[in-house]
């Protein structure tokens, strides 16, 4: 029999499988079509290639009063020097805060935001604004890599590597301060912290994982416990003490390149179309998503239009199973209350 966690139980008892019809909820979809956090060309049209697959009529059909919002426009300074080793600091800086703002207004008028990327260094703002609503957010971080180094640490300089860095309290005073980024507050405790998926960590991240304590599932821990003992013991470690908000953060790396090959910086070994729609199904079903990035989908990089359009159609699977759609029939599940948990 498998094992199952006190608080999966619940959830699962008290949501997952109500049945109880819900009235139409609300979803924002904002696009980020900025690829200054790392090198490659392309990611900044990961918002057109994801619309194109059909996302707005998907969620459409799930029943939910869709608003598209359209891509935000980012200004790009002339002089954008590199600041030890993070490259374009204000473009990087400024793109963030500005999203930050965006999120938190769209949370705030009552919506679950669908943020598309652009590279993962827009984490940093879309976490942040989700923040400003909602301080008690926990965050589920779907990813081949953790996104943990400092401006110290990182190989590449590419800010698409960091951005979590910059939102943890435990690391408050111990990176430096950037031009561009003097709007960002840590907001998030690494116990409010878990990441899926990972099998491509540096050297500085796995120190500063271990040193916290933070909680993280390899793709070599999903193979040894299994998808459903995973979910469990994430939602045990971040709903046990009270339910709050779930921001998640899902870079499409984490799927095999195989079934993701129009991304930046594919790993193999990766979550198979079953894992990961599992991953965003148990999401779904407590009833606690509030915002969540879908990041680093690059039609550049690409080998094919096949690839591409193969892509950007997984990408659309995961945001309309975040929502409630299914391999079975659709459940409906008690409506997201941002007033009890933020």
């Amino acid at each position: 029999m498998a094992l199952r966690g006190p608080i999966f139980r619940l959830l699962r008892s008290q949501l997952g499988h109500t049945h109880q019809q819900s009235r139409a909820q609300s979803v924002a979809v904002l696009g980020a079509p900025f690829s200054r956090g790392q090198k490659k060309r392309g990611v900044e049209h990961g918002p057109k290639v994801i619309r194109d697959a059909g996302l707005i009529e998907r969620l459409s059909s799930l029943d939910y009063s869709v608003h598209d919002f359209g891509d935000l426009s980012f200004h790009y300074p002339e002089k954008d020097e590199p600041y030890m080793d993070v490259n374009f600091p204000l473009s990087v800086g400024g793109a963030n805060k500005m999203l930050a703002g965006a999120v938190s207004g769209a949370v705030g008028a009552g919506h679950t935001v669908v943020m598309l990327g652009g590279d993962h260094s827009l984490a940093l703002g879309s976490a942040a604004g989700h923040a400003r609503q909602c301080p008690d957010l926990c965050l589920i971080w779907v990813d081949a890599h953790p996104d943990l180094n400092t401006p110290m640490s990182s190989p590449s300089g590419n800010f698409h590597g960091q951005p979590v860095t910059f939102m943890l309290k435990e690391l408050q005073g111990k990176v430096p301060e950037i031009r561009g980024f003097s709007w960002v507050k840590p907001f998030l405790s690494s116990r409010d912290l878990v990441y899926i998926g990972l099998r491509d960590v540096d050297p500085g991240e796995y120190q500063i994982m271990k040193a916290l304590g933070i909680q993280y599932f390899s793709m070599r821990d999903i193979d040894r416990l299994g998808i459903q003992r995973v979910m469990e013991v994430t939602f045990d470690h971040l709903l046990a003490r009270k339910q709050r908000p779930i921001h998640l953060s899902f870079d499409i790396d984490s799927f095999d390149p195989s079934l993701a090959p129009a991304t930046g910086t594919p790993v193999n070994g990766g979550l198979t179309y079953r894992e990961g729609i599992y991953i965003t199904e148990e999401i779904h079903n407590t009833g606690l998503l509030s915002v969540m990035d879908l990041v680093e989908v690059n039609p550049v990089l690409g080998n094919s239009r096949e690839a591409t359009e193969a892509t950007a159609s997984l990408a659309v699977d995961v945001i309309a199973s975040c929502l409630g759609q299914t391999r079975e029939a659709r459940r409906s599940v008690a409506p997201y209350d941002r007033a009890s948990h933020c």
